[in-house]
């Protein structure tokens, strides 16, 4: 899709005087319980920030950041700054619905420094746009963007274990629960990795299972261990090594053992283009969560779709809001493998008037308008307080 044409779908149609104009930007900070082990959370709460943007006459759009600071450099407090003091007085008196055009102004306010700055602040300015574009024409976003939505996404169940008898009781768990597919969390031990591949495939023979290193090889035992995990059955190999590792991944991708899928370095579609120009992957673990919002990962998946490279759907153990723009963009692109949003595996307690269920291993896609669900504001506010 060209420049032009995106920048068409973010007005809708709708003229400029009649564009709702932002009024005020608001964030609220709440937490999430965890239930269970997850490498990524050092407290048994996860923490997320609703984004609320209220224009003139009334409309209201609700989105949601969800930093990780052990996952990436953002935290709640930076977020919350960021959009308190930096995002927010640069788009007031700005139009609701010009998506483009609100990037481009914060990305003015926060400069990029290799990539997208401060994307996870962003998304959720960004998501409350996108709620804020549906509710004006009266369609969820994947009708905003003309296209037929699939009615659920099958979703994938995360095994992060410490022990391969553990591994044997989370994959048993998850099945209980309905799921039919696994990805796996590795590095740094090839060896424990390996027989945690060979043991989740023997249990799982027919699943679609993907193993993600977050980063956690150096890059010769990456080489090693990518033949090692295609042996035991393992289908795709995400961020085997850290995001600067740029010749590792092309030796990677070379080695061709499994496919090769970028996570963590892929924050915007302007180093997409190039990773994919250099050959260093096969395809994306997307998150609109790391790339600012809905806009450029819509864009991220159209390129790596007219480029015949594989697009998997993943999250930051989304809750509420956030999942609901990554169900929106996976369902909208029909993304066919299975999707690694594990947020209602290890998080509880919702913030939405409807919580999502999971039906057989399955998420239902919001058909609301927007972002199609409903947040409860009022508790927003208390767990706020």
């Amino acid at each position: 899709m060209t420049r032009r044409s995106f920048v068409a779908a973010a007005s809708l149609g709708v003229g400029a005087a009649a564009a709702p104009i932002i009024r005020s930007i608001e964030t609220l900070t709440v937490n999430y319980p965890v239930t269970s082990y997850f490498r990524f959370f050092t407290k048994p709460a996860r923490p997320a920030v609703f984004v609320k943007v209220t224009c003139d006459g009334g409309v209201v759009g609700w989105g949601q950041s969800v930093p990780t600071h052990t996952w990436s450099y953002e935290t709640v407090e930076s977020v919350e700054t960021a959009i308190r003091s930096y995002l927010a007085p640069a788009l007031l008196g700005k139009s609701a619905v010009d998506i483009s055009g609100a990037h481009q102004v914060m990305n003015r306010a926060i400069a990029p420094s290799f990539s997208t700055g401060m994307p996870i602040a962003k998304a959720g300015v960004d998501l409350a746009l996108h709620d804020i574009a549906g509710k004006v024409v009266g369609q969820p976003v994947a009708g905003m963007w003309g296209r037929k939505p699939l009615e659920r996404i099958t979703i994938s169940w995360t095994v992060n274990a410490r022990t391969l008898d553990e591994a044997s009781a989370l994959v048993e768990g998850g099945r209980k629960r309905g799921y039919k597919h696994f990805n796996i969390k590795v590095a740094p031990d090839p060896v424990f990795d390996v027989a945690l591949a060979k043991l989740v495939r023997r249990l799982a023979p027919n699943s679609f299972l993907w193993a993600d290193a977050n980063g956690g090889y150096e890059p010769a035992t990456a080489m090693k261990v990518a033949r090692q995990l295609a042996d035991a059955g393992v289908d795709v190999f995400e961020q085997p090594v850290a995001a600067n590792r740029l010749t590792a991944f092309r030796d990677l991708k070379r080695l061709g053992a499994l496919p090769i899928l970028m996570d963590e370095g892929v924050v915007s579609s302007t180093e997409l283009l190039e990773f994919m120009r250099l050959g260093l992957l096969d395809g994306v673990a997307m998150k609109p969560a790391r790339t600012a919002g809905l806009w450029d990962a819509r864009r991220q998946v159209e390129i790596l779709r007219d480029a015949g490279m594989m697009v998997l759907g993943s999250g930051l153990t989304d809750p509420d809001v956030s999942l609901a723009a990554s169900l929106a963009l996976y369902g909208a692109y029909g993304v066919q493998y299975p999707c690694a949003l594990n947020g209602l595996q290890f998080l509880t307690g919702s913030y939405l008037k409807k919580p999502f269920e999971l039906e057989e291993g399955t998420l239902r896609v919001p058909t609301g308008p927007g972002l199609g669900v409903t947040v409860n504001e009022q508790a927003i506010r208390k767990a706020a307080a």
